[in-house]
Parts: structure tokens; C-alpha cells; sequence
């Protein structure tokens, strides 16, 4: 039976039919150690995250046996991810590359992964419950845990201060408060309508209880365009509609100097995104500080990711798959590195037990940027609320290529935000139904 055809099986199958045709080739490496005549194993990693060689050199400064090459990849399906499955079926792919939850069934049903489940399975106790599930399949292991992305608001204190705003705790609250700031300067918004970020819209309807993806027997069901999600959508289209929101690409050069110029006062957006905001606006330090999301219902604690979060996996065709792995849990569990991987942005910690985290108890530089604000108290808040049922599916790639087409014509054409999400619902059951994969 081909992987497609096995494929049409959802969830657990999924691992099934994948781990029946990966080619272990990495079975046959050296065990951790060294290679035979004593000198140390080499592996190359890939990842996006600026400033993580300091935790690979961290790595190497401690390890005599494995020395690991960092390879800088651009993040996404259309950069470091499409590279690197072009890699894997040239058979000179990287050892371990950074991927995120979400795409990890991509891999899975293009065969780009190792099963690492004999180097890894006795490391699953080191991390939280649902960060390790999102890379195991049918009881075999594929990825190594690092980091989740759950959503907090940025946002400008001083200025909310100045107009005698509070950082909203409800989206009717939001909605008062954009008012507010739109009214106090021609050229300010309260944030951002990122029609190019797919994963910040998935989020904000994972927030407002939507659950795109589920199994039903030996189906997928798929309920983008439901009544949760088309009530965020609707609620966003008003902010559109009455100009209480810049739409602009978010990260975008004009979006960079908005918040520079104090113009964008607020980003919702997964914890990683501190670094970003240090880094854009350095000169606004000691003005900002962090929130949980805006509640749908008052008194509620309701949160999500952004794009659930990343891995670390091993790629299929490794030589080395014992050093890779011994390589990933170090660089996701050493209280050195998860420190250093906090502090520069990587996410919140896949670490079940944070204590030993340096950069979570006592960043100066982090916590000043937020006026004194221990900006950690409301990530670890925002993590414990998030949904962790939610799945994602095979061809994810897809599905944010269609989003964030959809909405981006939506905004460009004036057409309805629900509309966009329809046709997204239309769009990813084709894509699935067109891979063989069954859908309800």
C-alpha cells in the first residue's frame, strides 16, 4: 500500500503509514561517543532563530564527542522547510533542522523524518505532555520539543496611560480602546490587521474556540468557515471597516516603523515575539509592557499559539541519527541552553519543569525593556490556558498559503473576511481530497 493510500487514515495512522516507508539509514551511524578513530561526530543544524549559535556553541564548548555546524534557513514552508525536503530526497539533507508543530506532518507524509523513538523515548518526562505529543504518531517519536508560541498582548503603557486607557480584557474592551487611540492622532492605530500572517489569524480563531482540524473514524474533518471563526473574522472586519486598524503586513518594513513611531500601539502575538519588539524598537524601552489576550467573555482565561510552536527534528538520510537526537534534547532540556533560547526570543520553554531557567527568573535587560514587568508571569499563564486538542493536519503549508491569499484579496477587493475563510474551507479539503487523504 503507497503512503498516500495508507494516509487516508487520519491521526495516529498518520505515523503509521509514514514510519512503514522511512528509510533508516541513520540506523547504521556510530553510537554517541565519537567516531571510530576517536575524533568527535559532526552534524549540521538548521535553524532560523537569530542568535542561536550561542546555545549551539554552548553545546560545543561542552561536548567533546559531537561538534554541530549551525546552517542559518529562512522560516517557513516557501524557505528553509521546501529546502530542506529538496535536501532529503538529494540524500545530502542537514542532521536536525528547527521545524514547527505545525508542519511536522508535512514532513511526515513527504518522508522527511528519521524515527527517533530508540535514542529519544526515554526523554519524554523532561517536557510538557502536549509539546512531546505534537511530534509523536502512533507511539513513534519524531521530533524533539522546543518551544511554543502562546499568545500575550504587547502593548504600549505609557501611552495607553496618556489617553487614560487600561490594556483590554475583553474584545468589546479592545474595540473602546482602538477607538480611543484612533481618535488621539491621524496617523495611530491600536495594532495591525496582518493580512499576510496566516498563523496570527489561525490563532486569534483558535482563541475565539474555533478547532479547525479533528478525525472521525477514518476521516479528517475540517471546520475552518465555522461559527467561531467567522465571529472573530466578523469582529476584525469591523476595526477594517470603521479604520480603527492599520492594514499592513505585519514585520514589514512600514510595520517596523510604525511601531518605532509609536503609531501601532499593540501586537498580540506568541511570546517569541519580546526579541522582535526589543529589537525593532530599542529606543522605546521601559514603555511597553505584556497582557494576557482580550477575553471573548469577561472572567474567562482562554488563550492559543502562534502556530503552535517549534521542534527540533532529525532529517531522514542522517548518518548520525544517536547524535542528532542526543543533540536535540540537549539543546531543548540544558537549563544553560533553554535560558539562552528563551532570552533570544525562541518561544516559551516545551521544559515541563522551568525552575532551573535562569532568563525566566531574573532577565535585567527583558524586564526593564517592560518597565520592570516580569513579562514570564503571563506566558506561563497564557500556556497553561491554551487549547491543546487543537491538531494540525497534514498539507499545512496549504492551508496558510490559502489564508493569507484569501484574505489578502479579500482586503485588497473590499469582499467580505467570512468569504475568505469560506473559500479557505473550500481550498483545504480539495488539497487533502486531491492527496488521497479522506476527508468527512
Amino acid at each position: 500500500m503507497s503512503l498516500l493510500a495508507r494516509f487516508r487514515r487520519p491521526a495516529t495512522a498518520l505515523a503509521a503509514a509514514t514510519a512503514a516507508t522511512l528509510v533508516l539509514a541513520g540506523c547504521t551511524g556510530s553510537p554517541s561517543g565519537g567516531t571510530p578513530d576517536g575524533e568527535p561526530v559532526e552534524i549540521t543544524f538548521q535553524s532560523w532563530v537569530p542568535n542561536i549559535d550561542q546555545a549551539v556553541d554552548a553545546f560545543n564548548e561542552s561536548h567533546d564527542d559531537i561538534q554541530v555546524t549551525l546552517e542559518t534557513i529562512t522560516a517557513g514552508p516557501d524557505g528553509g522547510y521546501a529546502t530542506m525536503l529538496s535536501a532529503v530526497q538529494a540524500g545530502n539533507a542537514a542532521d536536525v533542522a528547527q521545524v514547527g508543530y505545525d508542519s511536522i506532518p508535512d514532513f511526515l507524509i513527504n518522508d522527511g523524518l528519521e524515527d527517533i523513538t530508540e535514542y529519544a523515548e526515554g526523554s519524554a518526562e523532561l517536557f510538557s505532555p502536549w509539546q512531546w505529543e505534537t511530534g509523536v504518531f502512533d507511539g513513534s517519536v519524531y521530533s524533539i520539543p522546543q518551544a511554543s508560541g502562546p499568545l500575550g498582548q504587547f502593548y504600549r503603557a505609557d501611552i495607553f496611560d496618556e489617553l487614560g486607557i487600561e490594556a483590554p480584557t475583553t474584545w468589546d474592551e479592545y474595540y473602546e480602546a482602538a477607538k480611543v487611540v484612533r481618535a488621539s492622532d491621524p496617523d495611530r492605530y491600536i495594532a495591525a490587521f496582518a493580512f499576510n500572517q496566516a498563523p496570527w489569524m489561525i490563532g486569534l480563531a483558535q482563541q475565539g474556540g474555533a478547532n479547525w482540524f479533528g478525525t472521525e473514524g477514518d476521516a479528517w474533518t475540517v471546520d475552518i468557515d465555522g461559527d467561531e471563526t467567522l465571529k472573530v473574522a466578523e469582529f476584525w472586519q469591523k476595526l477594517v471597516d470603521e479604520d480603527l486598524v492599520k492594514v499592513v503586513a505585519d514585520m514589514s518594513n512600514e510595520w517596523n516603523a510604525d511601531i518605532q513611531n509609536s503609531n501601532i500601539l499593540t501586537w498580540i502575538s506568541g511570546s517569541w515575539a519580546d526579541a522582535i519588539v526589543r529589537g525593532t524598537a530599542p529606543e522605546t524601552a521601559g514603555n511597553w509592557a505584556v497582557s494576557p489576550v482580550p477575553q471573548w467573555n469577561a472572567g474567562e482565561n482562554v488563550s492559543a499559539t502562534w502556530a503552535g510552536g517549534s521542534a527540533s527534528v532529525v532529517l531522514r538520510g542522517t548518518d548520525h541519527p544517536a547524535e542528532a537526537t542526543e543533540f536535540a534534547v540537549w539543546l531543548n532540556s540544558d537549563p544553560e541552553s533553554v535560558s539562552i533560547l528563551t532570552s533570544i526570543g525562541a518561544g516559551w520553554p516545551a521544559l515541563a519543569d522551568t525552575s532551573a531557567i535562569a532568563s525566566l527568573q531574573d532577565d535585567p535587560e527583558v524586564f526593564a525593556f517592560y518597565g520592570g514587568q516580569d513579562i514570564w508571569d503571563t506566558f506561563a499563564e497564557s500556556d497553561a490556558a491554551v487549547d491543546t486538542s487543537w491538531k494540525w493536519p497534514p498539507l499545512s503549508s496549504t492551508l496558510f498559503a490559502s489564508l493569507s491569499d484569501n484574505v489578502s484579496a479579500a482586503v485588497e477587493n473590499g469582499t467580505p473576511l467570512v468569504d475568505a475563510y469560506r473559500l479557505t474551507q473550500e481550498d483545504v479539503v480539495a488539497a487533502l481530497t486531491e492527496r488521497g487523504i479522506n476527508v468527512q
